[in-house]
């Protein structure tokens, strides 16, 4: 008995669009071999029905194994994540970005951050990548938006300093206001730098001595000259070639000397360049701004830093692969920090001199920016410490001397009051207390 007649072929029309998907499936057969080895047409009938033997390919189950049955069913899933390693342009990981300026919310701003970096598609993506030419010129107009918005807003510095339980002084700190007159020619898109560090020495003095005096010298020479097509870049690459060759020429230094020093240091640096801080930071020392939030009308302290120590897996598992070992918290059992400027002794176990480097945009928000050592810090929160200097500041008791403007008088008192408590809560290291006033 005759099989009954199968169904008509389809017309060509109706069989064109799922051509793509023929082809695809046929070369996938063909890498598998056995079942799914090319289709051969046997001579004499197929092969002259077209349609027919079209027909026949789309009724062929699947046969994919091993990863291709994995990726098969996935459009984008296997895409690098967007903040992943291997982004490229797909993340906004260049300057571990802080919180965007409107917000007033810790915790609030830094979800917004993640929400943000990890949401690219596979659209924005590509327009990433057709926006990546336009960089320089996106940059100049935002430098613009934000002149015409809010202005330059002016940056001053105070500071206290306080000994502690210690026999010497071992930190170091500086101050430049404005150093724009000694970083040109500038480009065109900046019309302000300013500078402001704080260095905390162990071991001795020489090591944070030594930083104060020549870190911000060496970013003046490598600071970008001329024209430049992104800042943003060209200021990172700076202070990272800055931090690397001042400790080149401490440890050259160190190293000559009989005995050789031994010292090392931390270095916290905020480069204010027009209304963008960057942020660069080795140790424990810390930078942290006060933001008020109109909302709840209160005063926010968001962390402008990193701090490195030996019990963060990242810095751990770096001085294990270096050869070296973390014990009771300290790099060999000595050093309590995983990066600083210095410490010849311990370069070869993984202590590293390369920043962390963070950006942060100004707003008409923020009231000041604190920098301190890790003497402050072991006694205050960073909320505690914003809130005690806010507190300063509105007190009417402070009594202005005489040729001292009111804001000057509040914001050394600020300081100074700052420093005393840390010491009277217990601080036995030594305490150095900047505060750096962001004038509207």
């Amino acid at each position: 008995m005759a099989a009954p007649p199968g169904p008509p072929a389809p017309a060509a029309w109706e069989l064109a669009p799922r051509v793509p998907a023929i082809r695809a499936h046929m070369r996938l057969r063909g890498k598998e071999g056995g079942q799914g080895s090319p289709l051969v047409i046997p001579p004499g009938g197929s092969s002259r029905n077209p349609a027919r033997c079209l027909q026949r390919v789309l009724t062929l189950p699947c046969c994919l194994t091993g990863k291709e049955a994995q990726k098969e069913p996935l459009l984008f899933d296997d895409l690098p994540p967007a903040t992943g390693v291997g982004s490229g342009r797909g993340g906004s990981l260049l300057f571990d970005d802080l919180p965007p300026a409107s917000s007033g919310d810790t915790a609030s701003s830094a979800a917004e951050q993640v929400s943000t970096g990890e949401s690219h598609g596979k659209g924005e993506k590509r327009k990433s990548l057709e926006e990546e030419e336009k960089n320089g010129r996106e940059e100049l107009v935002e430098k613009k938006v934000c002149k015409g918005s809010v202005g330059i807003l002016g940056l001053k510095g105070y500071v206290a300093e306080r000994k502690g339980e210690r026999e010497d002084m071992q930190d170091a700190h500086v101050i430049l206001n404005d150093i724009t007159e000694e970083c040109q020619p500038l480009p065109s898109q900046i019309t302000r730098v300013s500078y402001f560090a704080v260095f905390d020495g162990h071991g001795g003095v020489r090591a944070s001595k030594f930083a104060a005096q020549n870190l911000h010298q060496n970013l003046i020479k490598k600071f970008p000259k001329g024209e430049v097509v992104s800042v943003e870049k060209t200021v990172k690459r700076c202070l990272l070639d800055t931090f690397k060759h001042t400790d080149d020429e401490f440890l050259k230094q160190a190293s000559s000397q009989k005995p050789a020093w031994k010292d090392g240091s931390t270095a916290t640096c905020v480069l204010a360049v027009d209304n963008i801080l960057y942020i660069a930071n080795l140790g424990d020392s810390r930078a942290i701004l006060c933001r008020y939030n109109e909302e709840s009308q209160k005063h926010a302290a968001l962390s402008l830093s990193k701090e490195h120590n030996p019990t963060q897996y990242e810095e751990r598992m770096r001085i294990q692969k270096a050869g070296g070992n973390v014990r009771e918290g300290r790099v060999l059992g000595v050093l309590e920090v995983s990066r600083s400027i210095g410490d010849g002794q311990y370069k070869r176990c993984g202590v590293i001199s390369v920043p962390d480097i963070k950006r942060c945009q100004l707003t008409h928000n923020d009231r000041f920016i604190l920098i301190a050592c890790d003497g402050l810090f072991k006694v205050f929160t960073p909320e505690e410490a914003v809130n005690f200097i806010v507190s300063c500041l509105e007190d009417k008791n402070i009594q202005t001397r005489e040729g001292k403007l009111e804001a000057d008088a509040r914001y050394e008192a600020a300081c100074n009051r700052l420093a005393n408590k840390a010491v009277q809560r217990g601080s036995a290291d030594n305490v150095t207390v900047m505060v750096v006033r962001i004038e509207h």
